[in-house]
């Protein structure tokens, strides 16, 4: 990451999953590859992919791999939101590379509080909201919501 190195290293040494996440990432079982499209600007991106990649770190059977959005375009069109690039996306991925579902760009609640009255909002006091609300929830729901992909899949 480029843009905005210095964010991304203070969320990433924030970033922690908690043990109850990890238990149950590895209760799923079988070996799995999380593919996540982004790109360094995205302010989304800067609040997941660490505590993603904490959460990689801690379990065995997970491998993280990040793609830039803007270089992979057929891939980025097949998983759109709402009809846009949003990022990031996270691909769930079986050990051999099958797609099984994906996440993204943000986690339900948030998204959908930026798709509502968040619309009112400027766009600098949106994302302030947007920030207080990532570190309220510290990785929380993204954890979750990737971990309900993967366990949806493995059942």
């Amino acid at each position: 990451m480029q843009a905005n190195a210095d964010l991304w290293l203070a969320v990433y040494t924030h970033a922690t999953v908690s043990d109850a996440a990890v238990a149950r990432a590895a209760a799923i079982g079988g070996r799995w590859h999380i593919l996540v499209l982004a790109e360094d600007w995205c302010g989304d991106a800067v609040n997941t992919l660490p505590v993603i990649a904490r959460l990689v770190e801690r379990v065995a059977n997970l491998e993280l791999r990040v793609l830039p959005r803007d270089a992979n375009l057929d891939l980025m069109d097949s998983h759109l939101t709402n009809g846009a690039r949003s990022i990031p996306v996270a691909l769930v991925l079986r050990a051999d590379y099958s797609e099984q579902g994906w996440w993204g760009p943000r986690p339900r609640e948030l998204q959908a509080w930026v798709m509502g009255e968040g619309r009112v909002l400027d766009k600098p006091a949106r994302y302030r909201e947007v920030r207080r609300w990532y570190a309220r929830d510290k990785g929380e729901s993204t954890v979750r919501e990737l971990l309900d992909v993967m366990v949806g899949a493995a059942s």
